[in-house]
């Protein structure tokens, strides 16, 4: 690489990096605020609160990376046209294909590391996240119990305490309902969750449980000194986490098990996940041959360039929407497939048609518009000398 070249790529990604490091932050803020209940309803401590927002980031820059590299080299062919470096480029007879390298290089290291954030990192997150979830909700002791408060839960579990000594709980009680025909009744004079082994438990002391028999209606009642409740089992999804596709690793859905629930009711839905994750990579190429087709040649007034740029970011929208709807179209119909790939190259060839072609192009519509502007004049003349 020459040292025009590195020059060139130098620019293009220090703006780079500014684009994505200032819209990352800036969505990753709106992210964490939706995430304060955490901190402020569910007790949560500040490093879990972090760690459930910093999970989300490979998810937020697989998603920013392509728009930052499309500002990027906006950006930095907008700066050497208007420094009239890109002029006197040209004027050298430096070739569109040598102008291209740098960004090429920059959008293919890119394209990796989308690569692997799609592939590997993104479904690992998403799946450590759906844990964490699950951990906090199970421990709703911990996480949404309120001093003198009676908290009832989705799957029939009614908890309520008095008040709270120091890590103690007095006046404990709990009902459990999730059987409707055997109710189970937990009363304690004092209580504390403990953590063993990744799972909370919550001791009661000097308490008492009564269980309801269904057949004779009677109650029975044992009086314990000690008694530990498992409060995994009281969670909403019954100890037992199913993943999303999302949530799902890539060789979980190259080889999904065909008899799953999940998988019979979401077949479209994994298969659309599978191939937008394998396709992700190519969208930082796309996006950066758009911005290079649209302002990669040399202008001369500030008009034409903001032309440009709007048609690039016109461009980019078509491209996004359209991939939204071939990933729409490959969830209902395996034949969609290929369109979730044509999206992205086939703005790539486009692009690169307009980049290499793109002086042809314009000399045969000027010369279309030239023919039928001289066939309008002559008609225009014949009819006034009529």
């Amino acid at each position: 690489m020459t040292l025009l070249e590195r020059y060139i790529l130098k620019i293009a990604f220090n703006a780079f990096a500014a684009c994505l490091i200032a819209l990352t932050g800036v969505i990753w803020i709106t992210q964490a605020l939706r995430e304060l209940d955490l901190l402020t309803g569910k007790g949560q401590t500040l490093l879990i609160f972090l760690t459930v927002t910093g999970l989300s980031l490979p998810a937020l820059i697989s998603v920013i990376a392509p728009v930052a590299l499309f500002m990027a080299t906006i950006y930095t062919l907008n700066k050497l046209n208007g420094d009239s470096e890109l002029i006197v480029m040209s004027a050298g007879g430096m070739a569109p294909q040598r102008l291209l390298r740098p960004f090429i290089a920059l959008a293919m290291f890119i394209s990796l590391i989308v690569g692997i954030i799609s592939v590997y990192l993104m479904p690992a997150s998403f799946q450590e996240l759906r844990m964490l979830f699950t951990r906090i909700r199970a421990d709703f002791v911990a996480t949404m119990a309120k001093e003198g408060q009676f908290i009832t839960l989705e799957n029939g579990i009614t908890f309520h305490y008095r008040e709270r000594s120091g890590d103690a709980l007095l006046g404990i009680f709990m009902e459990d309902q999730r059987d409707k025909k055997k109710p189970i009744v937990y009363l304690a004079e004092r209580g504390q969750t403990v953590e063993k082994d990744g799972q909370a438990y919550l001791v009661l002391e000097k308490g008492s449980v009564q269980r309801k028999d269904p057949k004779s209606k009677d109650s029975s009642i044992v009086v314990f000194e000690s008694y530990a409740v498992d409060l995994a089992a009281f969670n909403q999804e019954n100890g037992e986490v199913v993943y999303k596709p999302r949530e799902r690793s890539t060789m979980q859905l190259l080889f999904p098990d065909k008899d799953e629930y999940l998988y019979k009711a979401q077949t479209g839905r994994f298969r659309a996940e599978l191939h937008d994750r394998l396709s992700a990579w190519l969208y930082p190429l796309a996006m950066m041959m758009i911005a290079f087709a649209a302002l990669g040649e040399a202008r001369t007034t500030r008009q034409g360039r903001s032309l440009a740029i709007a048609t690039a970011i016109a461009g980019v929208v078509l491209l996004r929407v359209l991939g939204f709807a071939a990933s729409s179209a490959v969830a209902r119909s395996p034949a969609a497939i290929l369109l979730i790939y044509g999206v992205p190259l086939g703005g790539i060839f486009l692009s690169l048609l307009f980049i290499f072609k793109g002086a042809t192009i314009r000399s045969m519509n000027n010369r279309i518009r030239s023919t039928f502007s001289g066939l309008f004049l002559s008609r225009k003349t014949a009819a006034q000398g009529t």
